[in-house]
């Protein structure tokens, strides 16, 4: 296929062809998303977070159903069309003879592994590749050694299947568990002066997360790993929400477990057993007997397109997207936003708002009903789930999110500001505090 430079007068054209361009998606989609970022490669990624042309490219990468303004992207998202191709090729092939192609898949998960250590930064021989972000925490969770009366620090805004397993841990076998609570949004220095103050001397662990699934609280990480450090008390990061969010290197985090550091390795035991000679080798997490390998296959094109966006500009346009509506909606004296918005950035994809005197799950429920929005209201549990004291609607558009569906939610929250919502009978309900994950 002939490279082409893209341009407007570019994509006005192929906009005029929409069978061609559907084709074209199909058989060359990541190579469309690559030379469509040549129109942008002069540009800064703020620039380029702005540029209407280009990201009209990207949402067309993705199959959605545009009756829904999914603003929930920080539960799940939907996998571009050339993951999503991809799965389906591989589980077809692997279906043709899996005693046979199964193996052979399996074998070439090396180079996702090369490739995703690469990206992400840090050496191949740290990075496992799990079935999700949950498995990969429980198995350092589980797999660290502890005994009755040692000390886990951790948050009450930590993830609750996290807090679950330290949960289980407590009641099994006598550890203690200390869970800080924090307001939001919180600055650097708190969090880091927090989490110094509680340490005792049987505390062995700080378990924190990148970023909160909640209100995106960023947290001190590379502080926090070298404090952790000097007392010999071992770090696990949950990035869950931060890996492929925003940029950074893993190596520049300088905490224990993210991916694992090497020499880390041996004092984690797998959470399915594996023969001792894998005692130092990252592929021990990896051993959970026979399961299907298509979706992991698929991570190929799944980085191939998120490097073809880049990581700077897709981090740019999630946060010009969101303070689209925090800019919009910030001088209502009744809209609080609970992330923190000031420059330099440490808010991207995720932000939280709600309005004084609505309860947001009636307010999720207004504007799914009314303006067909999806977001999730937050409201806080009792332990072993996540215990917080506000409430809010977690907000997280993607790269396929329009402009004009930030503008629906602006106008929605602004009339539920103005008229109030109405009390539903079946309210959505709020996370985590009626939901088990």
């Amino acid at each position: 296929m002939k490279s082409t430079l893209w341009n407007r007068r570019t994509f006005l054209k192929m906009a005029g062809t929409a069978g061609t361009a559907a084709f074209a998606f199909k058989a060359h989609a990541l190579e469309r998303v690559t030379e469509a970022a040549q129109s942008v490669a002069g540009l800064t990624p703020e620039e380029a977070a702005k540029d209407e042309f280009y990201w009209r490219e990207i949402q067309l990468a993705f199959k959605l159903d545009r009756e829904l303004i999914n603003l929930n992207n920080g539960f799940t998202c939907p996998m571009p069309r050339v993951a999503l191709d991809s799965t389906f090729r591989y589980m077809e092939m692997i279906n043709m003879l899996p005693v046979h192609y199964q193996g052979m898949v399996a074998g070439n998960s090396e180079t996702l592994r090369r490739r995703m250590a690469n990206e992400f930064g840090c050496d191949k021989e740290e990075m496992a590749l799990t079935r999700g972000a949950s498995e990969a925490l429980q198995i350092v969770q589980n797999g660290l050694d502890l005994k009755a009366g040692d000390e886990v620090i951790t948050t009450e805004q930590d993830y609750p299947r996290m807090l679950t397993t330290w949960d289980q841990r407590m009641r099994r076998e006598g550890i203690k568990v200390t869970r800080l609570q924090f307001p939001v949004p919180a600055t650097q220095d708190f969090l880091y002066n927090m989490f110094e103050k509680a340490i005792s001397p049987r505390t062995k662990v700080f378990h924190f997360t990148h970023i909160t699934n909640l209100t995106a609280q960023l947290f001190p990480v590379k502080r926090l790993s070298r404090l952790a450090r000097s007392k010999g008390i071992v770090t696990i990061v949950d990035g869950a929400h931060a890996l492929g969010h925003f940029p950074f290197k893993l190596h520049d985090l300088e905490c224990d477990a993210y991916g694992v550091r090497k020499e880390m390795i041996p004092r984690f035991w797998p959470l399915q057993a594996a023969p001792e000679q894998q005692d130092g080798d990252i592929r021990k997490f990896e051993s959970i007997g026979t399961h299907p390998w298509a979706i992991r296959a698929a991570l190929g094109e799944s980085l191939a397109f998120h490097q073809a966006i880049g990581a700077e500009r897709k981090a740019a346009r999630l946060r010009y997207l969101n303070m689209r509506w925090v800019n919009a909606l910030k001088s209502n004296p009744r809209v609080k936003v609970l992330t923190e918005t000031s420059e330099p950035p440490q808010a991207w994809g995720v932000m939280a708002v709600n309005i004084d005197g609505i309860d947001v799950r009636q307010l999720a429920t207004f504007l799914r009903n009314n303006y067909r929005i999806i977001v999730v209201p937050l409201v806080g549990g009792a332990p072993p789930n996540s215990v917080f004291d506000y409430q809010a609607l977690r907000v997280s558009p993607n790269v396929y999110t329009t402009l004009e569906e930030i503008d629906t939610f602006v106008e929605a929250m602004g009339e539920a500001a103005k008229s109030g919502v109405p009390e539903s009978p079946d309210p959505i309900p709020g996370y985590p505090a009626e939901v088990t994950v």
